[in-house]
């Protein structure tokens, strides 16, 4: 398994629908330190967030979060049994608020977008190695899809992506959906894409630099990402009352 302190997570993926369908994906490490003012946490910052260990609440059976972002709405479905650790995993970040202004950097057309990377770095440095077992891959990596991104086995963080078409190349590889975009998915598809894939593929956002940098590098070198202002767990509908029999 792959490890550092600052985990980048890079897609080498073939996009033409003619040509090598979608390949498998892969981390590169960094060993570049922190920065210093990386390491003064913001007094906005949930403490919570700084101990990763203590966000470990099992999750629903089922359950919806709701996404805010630049360009509206969407909902997510998630289904525990589909990949139990990744979807309580997904349950603790959004139910403590750590996708708060993270930014979609990474939207690839025809392919995936990503995010996860948080907006304050020393929440990212807080997560580094906070990882979780692999789960079996029970559902495809269909359109609308959500799955975490990973950078080998049993190295599954805070980064996921939803699956903007039919990614099933990705299941034999490892990559376990655990939910799947049940409204808004026409909000996705209006993420920003124009800056394109990251290095070393493209000219994108740095991932090393946004996880030292934060939201602060994204504002001033990609200005038109779009970002997740809130998400929440939704409440599930209250149940029926019976009609008492007369």
């Amino acid at each position: 398994m792959m490890t550092s302190k600052l985990m980048r997570i890079i897609f080498f993926a073939g996009l033409c629908a003619l040509c090598v369908p979608a390949g498998s994906l892969r981390a590169q490490t960094t060993h570049k330190p922190v920065t210093r003012a990386a390491r003064r946490p913001s007094p906005a910052v949930r403490r919570s967030l700084l101990r990763p260990a203590s966000l470990n609440q099992k999750a629903p059976e089922s359950y919806r979060a709701r996404f805010t972002t630049t360009k509206g709405d969407f909902v997510v479905e998630v289904t525990r049994a589909w990949a139990p650790l990744g979807a309580d995993r997904f349950y603790n970040l959004v139910k403590n608020g750590f996708f708060t202004d993270a930014s979609f950097f990474r939207v690839v057309p025809g392919f995936v977008a990503q995010f996860g990377i948080p907006a304050k770095p020393e929440i990212g440095k807080a997560w580094a190695h906070a990882t979780i077992e692999d789960d079996p891959v029970t559902q495809t990596n269909a359109a609308g899809t959500l799955t975490f991104a990973t950078a080998g086995p049993n190295s599954r963080s805070t980064q996921l992506f939803i699956n903007l078409r039919d990614n099933s190349n990705l299941d034999a590889q490892g990559f376990s959906a655990f939910g799947k975009v049940a409204e808004g998915m026409d909000v996705i598809q209006k993420l920003y894409d124009g800056y394109g894939d990251g290095p070393p593929s493209g000219n994108g956002p740095d991932q090393e630099r946004l996880t030292n940098e934060g939201k602060a590098y994204l504002d001033k070198s990609f200005p038109r990402l779009d970002s997740i202002k809130s998400a929440v767990i939704l409440k599930p509908p209250a149940a029926a009352q019976a009609v008492p029999k007369k």
